[in-house]
């Protein structure tokens, strides 16, 4: 049954997602035609707030039942990662004299998807005991992270459990231009079809 997130209250979202997590079909990565395990929770910008509240509890709400949820955020993933190459004193001292173009260069440089955040993201899943990955804070890194920069680059790293990125944003799909995912409900030109829509998942 596809759902539309966008018109359900918070309460139902949660519930869905509960449902649709804690279940051994999703656990076990069911009914994917061998597709990567990747779904996308899209929700609206401006639900941000609630949306993080809401990730809170259902983290807790499925580690009482023994789920285990490994929890990325993208954000302080790259802090931490800025910090520990430290960048990010130099980055905090120069970002007003430089343009935003050159910014992005320079945080996109030192924050490669693919040498830098994808090999930091697979050090945390190596060393963590987990049943589902979310990934979060993808609003926050744009435009120096495209999420669908990390999920291309994620497929041969994060295969053996599912992986939710919660997205501010729509995930639309259709015929003439293929699935994308749309951050804001603006930005159209990120190209992305491997994932389900988690509303659109049976629980």
């Amino acid at each position: 049954m596809n759902k539309d997130a966008a018109k359900m209250v918070m309460q139902d979202r949660f519930q869905h997602l509960f449902a649709v997590i804690s279940g051994q079909r999703f656990l076990n990565k069911q009914g994917l035609g061998n597709e990567v395990p990747f779904f996308i929770c899209p929700f609206k910008p401006e639900e941000s707030v609630e949306m993080e509240r809401l990730q809170r509890q259902l983290v807790n709400r499925l580690e009482q039942i023994g789920i285990r949820i490994l929890e990325i955020n993208l954000y302080d993933l790259s802090i931490e990662m800025l910090k520990k190459e430290g960048d990010f004193e130099w980055i905090i001292e120069n970002e007003a004299k430089m343009t935003k173009p050159k910014l992005q260069e320079e945080l996109q440089g030192i924050l490669s998807v693919e040498h830098a955040l994808i090999p930091a993201i697979a050090e945390m899943i190596a060393n963590a005991e987990f049943d589902v990955l979310f990934l979060t804070g993808v609003g926050e890194v744009f435009p120096y992270i495209r999420s669908h920069n990390v999920l291309n680059n994620l497929q041969s790293t994060a295969k053996e459990k599912p992986t939710v990125l919660f997205f501010p944003g729509s995930y639309t799909h259709s015929l003439e231009s293929g699935a994308s995912l749309d951050l804001f409900g603006r930005l159209h030109d990120d190209k992305y079809y491997r994932a389900f829509n988690i509303f659109h998942c049976e629980a």
